[in-house]
């Protein structure tokens, strides 16, 4: 399915949950995997997500050994990660989609899942960005992704409850507290 269907989809269906005045849930959005595969968040109702965007020539590319190493530790507890690979910040993901999950899988072992690479801000913005980012379609606040591995929890009943900044290493205290609660 390409991604302009994948939008057209996504507006259809949402569009009417603004019409009745319900704001849409993180389970509403399907997005296609690294391999270009469907994957719908649907799937993840009753676990804690962390949603990052990542990129491979960025000076915070070493936490994708923490995300792999907290993703390992936690996804028997109801925990995952969701990778998104951005070209968004001075070209620091320049690579194909086969080109990014080879550079995740030999240099950080990456198992959590790898989305599609995507856009992360401006006019392109993907969807599930524009609900992360937009108070009238998470319901909770806006934020702006200020630079690659910028965290979003999302919480077992698909509601976003923090923002983290991208300098806040993966396996940070407040992180953990977080996935155990």
């Amino acid at each position: 399915m390409s991604k302009t269907t994948i939008l057209f989809l996504s507006y259809i269906f949402l569009v009417p949950m603004f019409v009745i005045g319900q704001i849409p849930s993180f389970y509403n959005y399907d997005v296609e995997d690294i391999d270009g595969n469907i994957f719908s968040f649907e799937q993840l109702k009753g676990k804690k997500v962390m949603v990052v965007n990542v990129a491979s020539k960025c000076g915070f590319t070493p936490q994708y050994e923490q995300l792999e190493a907290m993703y390992t530790k936690y996804r028997n507890e109801n925990f995952i990660i969701i990778g998104f690979p951005a070209n968004n910040f001075m070209r620091q993901e320049p690579g194909t989609n086969k080109e990014i999950k080879s550079f995740c899988t030999l240099n950080y072992g990456v198992t959590f899942p790898m989305m599609s690479k995507i856009s992360v801000k401006g006019k392109d913005k993907a969807p599930i960005y524009q609900w992360l980012t937009e108070e009238e379609l998470n319901g909770r606040e806006n934020s702006s992704v200020k630079w690659n591995f910028q965290k979003y929890l999302i919480g077992t009943d698909g509601k976003l409850e923090k923002v983290v900044s991208p300098s806040t290493k993966p396996n940070d205290a407040e992180i953990i507290e977080w996935i155990k609660m």
